[in-house]
């Protein structure tokens, strides 16, 4: 990008870390929240300003920051970012962008079929009807404030550390088989791209995008591929029904739908450097040696 500025993120998780991995090196400075101070001193020394969030004020860094990016859950008393600080957010004067990473979870189950950005939200989880109350949650508070509100709802992410490799190692993967279950990821280098591209290009309206790959697949299927890439055998079936799952678990299984990625591409003249789930795991285990 050719522009720089200075970034808070609220929730400086997996995601923001990627994309912050690219941003550093062109000179943005970069605010993020963490909880912990041992975290704290990790994304010091990743040259992060590392802010203990709740706890520390965040009103010096709002006040200075070009963009934010909120990427904190919701509970269920809503979005802890705007019920802290709606009102310090909606009056930031230089603010020219504003992010929001949700879930595609807000369309709740299709039973395999395709979904879009218009497709309406029916969340069949409470954790996908958290999302939406704080998809609208921001939308009001930047509607107030006059910023641009760039939402991106994000397919299930795996990237390095984070995927089926670490669980076939530990021998905790399981190849569980649901008829007709399908689901869509994003590899997080294709998420820190797309956001760092929405930045250098604030649409004036704000934006809601799906980020996903192009090729939905059950999760069965991208075990057995992670387990040939290991030259290990894949776990053996395991039926869903009688598959002993956690209540998290079980409701993860409980949507299935393929999610459509054409407007990000289109308005972002993005492509994606992972497409599809081979071409992401094999990039992983090719850094990993």
């Amino acid at each position: 990008m050719a522009m720089t500025g200075t970034l808070l993120v609220f929730g400086h998780g997996y995601s923001a870390r990627a994309l912050t991995r690219r941003l550093i090196p062109q000179g943005w400075r970069i605010i993020g929240t963490t909880r912990h101070r041992d975290k704290a001193a990790a994304l010091a020394r990743e040259g992060v300003e590392p802010l203990i969030w709740p706890g520390e004020d965040p009103a010096p860094a709002l006040a200075e920051a070009t963009h934010l990016l909120a990427s904190i859950a919701p509970d269920e008393d809503g979005d802890p970012v705007l019920r802290a600080h709606a009102q310090a957010i909606a009056a930031a004067v230089h603010l020219r962008w504003v992010g929001y990473l949700s879930t595609t979870g807000v369309y709740g189950d299709h039973a395999g079929a395709w979904v879009d950005e218009d497709t309406p939200l029916a969340p069949t989880t409470e954790r996908g009807r958290r999302r939406v109350s704080a998809e609208r949650q921001w939308q009001e508070v930047c509607a107030h404030g006059g910023q641009r509100l760039h939402i991106f709802r994000l397919a299930g992410i795996y990237g390095p550390g984070r995927g089926p490799f670490e669980k076939l190692r530990r021998g905790t993967a399981r190849r569980i088989v649901k008829p007709g279950q399908v689901f869509s990821r994003i590899h997080v280098e294709d998420i820190a791209r797309a956001i760092a591209a929405s930045m250098a290009r604030p649409r004036e309206g704000g934006a809601v995008w799906n980020l996903c790959d192009d090729d939905p697949a059950s999760p069965q299927d991208v075990i057995e591929y992670a387990a040939r890439l290991l030259g290990m055998p894949p776990p053996p079936d395991l039926d869903f029904e009688s598959a002993d799952l956690g209540e998290m678990a079980r409701s993860f299984y409980s949507e299935s739908k393929r999610v459509a990625n054409t407007r990000i591409k289109r308005d972002l003249d993005f492509s994606l450097r992972y497409p599809d789930y081979r071409s992401g795991l094999a990039a992983i285990l090719e850094a990993e040696s």
